[in-house]
């Protein structure tokens, strides 16, 4: 069953999203970029706050909107992971080639779960996906980095996203998708049958992804993708 990742900035939005209905809490600044990043104390106060709920949930957190060079991604992974956040997400910006940054990564993935994230808008190399599960990486997410409204519907069809989907899960990793998603996308893209779905803005006050989270939203999101599972799954 598809699950549901609400982003969050705080304590107290972070407990607001688990008791509407969240699977995983993802810790992000929406201030800071497409993946801005939460300062470490922030991150570690949410984790502790977390790990007190009787049926604690999974928590990712991103590194932030960092150029890919392999020292200072490498850097803040450590940092994050001594966090003791389930999954460290890694933004694949721009770059002319990813394997250095890949190839230092390896030394950390048998010790922590790193998710890359895909931009829609960008072009990547053909063996990127095979490139990414060689390095050790749990998972793959496909997002969106300018943060404009535009949903990866946008920029894909649900068939690439299917095709995608498929390619990953076939690597033995998770499938995730996000980007200024909203209430009427679920039932599309649940027919992905991605890992999980993430919203922000979607689940925020006037859907900006800088103002506060909307529990009915987050209910209401919550609901269509179980109604979106639940008739997947009487379709086998």
């Amino acid at each position: 069953m598809t699950q549901l990742l609400i982003s969050v900035t705080s304590v107290e939005e972070a407990q607001l999203a688990l008791d509407n209905g969240a699977d995983i809490i993802d810790l992000k600044d929406p201030h800071s970029g497409a993946l801005g990043a939460l300062p470490i104390l922030h991150i570690k106060s949410i984790v502790n706050h977390l790990h007190t709920s009787r049926n604690p949930p999974l928590v990712s957190a991103t590194i932030g909107d960092l150029p890919m060079q392999a020292d200072l991604i490498l850097e803040q992974v450590k940092l994050l992971a001594s966090a003791k956040v389930d999954f460290v997400k890694i933004g694949f910006f721009e770059a002319s080639d990813y394997h250095l940054c890949l190839k230092a990564l390896e030394t950390v993935t048998k010790s922590t779960n790193l998710i890359a994230v895909l931009f829609a808008e960008y072009i990547y190399p053909t063996t990127i996906v095979e490139d990414i599960r060689y390095a050790g990486f749990k998972g793959l997410m496909l997002d969106t980095v300018h943060k404009n409204g535009q949903t990866i519907l946008y920029y894909h069809t649900r068939q690439y996203c299917e095709n995608l989907a498929k390619k990953v899960r076939h690597s033995g990793m998770t499938f995730g998708l996000a980007g200024s998603l909203r209430l009427q996308d679920v039932e599309e893209l649940g027919k992905v049958n991605p890992t999980y779905i993430g919203f922000r803005s979607g689940v925020c006050v006037q859907c900006s992804r800088k103002a506060a989270l909307d529990p009915q939203k987050i209910i209401a999101i919550s609901n269509a993708l179980s109604f979106c599972c639940k008739n997947a799954t009487n379709s086998w």
